[in-house]
């Protein structure tokens, strides 16, 4: 059965931006070097605070909010911010929207568990029905539905990097795609907000030990 992929808040965005080319690509798995790109993860300069996040403290965040510290990952796609309203992160896997100020298009990554190869590719976590699928290097390049996406297959887990066709180029995906890495420290109180305290209700001192403290407006002798 082909599941639908869940669709981030932030699609909603203006998507001003107008028609790209489609050019290819092919994948290197290598990442890209840290801070290379504009606008990383939220930063204004990645390279000022490229510090690499605390394993534990990535961990306790992570597992703070349901989610596997495995899947937190960010990509710097040039050009495109980080959208902070856009994280999502639960026990399903992790959705970061990014924008871009000048046009308006938007990037989509995608972490979650999950496995794909050649066989299901068209299948496996499918954003429509009627998909195709080609295999680029070591990843999957796949379009369908008006969307397209490159795909990566990591230890356990699928990181997705999709926009809409026309919007955005194959060519930027493929270096989004390629800048996939772990958060900075400078990134985790964006990409993995403290998990919010659960609060008793306040109470009340103004109520009565008896009954529920409603007026009582009931007719005396006389009316």
């Amino acid at each position: 059965m082909i599941r639908t992929a869940r669709v981030l808040p932030l699609l909603l965005l203006p998507l001003l931006l107008a028609g790209c080319g489609t050019e290819k690509a092919g994948v290197d798995t290598e990442r890209a070097g840290a801070g290379t790109e504009q606008a990383g993860a939220g930063t204004a300069d990645p390279k000022a605070s490229a510090s690499p996040a605390d394993p534990a403290e990535l961990a306790s965040r992570a597992k703070a909010l349901g989610l596997d510290p495995d899947l937190v990952h960010v990509i710097d796609p040039p050009g495109f911010t980080l959208a902070q309203q856009s994280v999502g992160a639960s026990d399903v896997g992790l959705s970061i929207a990014y924008t871009s100020l000048k046009s308006g298009a938007v990037i989509n990554l995608r972490v979650e568990p999950g496995t794909m190869t050649d066989a299901n590719c068209a299948t496996q976590a499918a954003f429509t029905e009627h998909m195709t699928c080609v295999r680029d290097g070591t990843a999957w390049y796949r379009t369908g539905g008006g969307q397209i996406e490159y795909v990566l297959a990591e230890k356990g887990h699928l990181v997705h990097v999709g926009a809409e066709q026309g919007k955005v180029s194959r060519a930027l995906l493929h270096k989004a795609v390629r800048s996939v890495r772990r958060p900075y420290e400078s990134e985790l109180a964006v990409v993995l907000p403290p998990a919010r305290a659960v609060t008793s209700p306040v109470e009340r001192g103004d109520l009565p030990t008896n009954g529920d403290g409603a007026p009582d407006n009931s007719v005396g002798k006389g009316g």
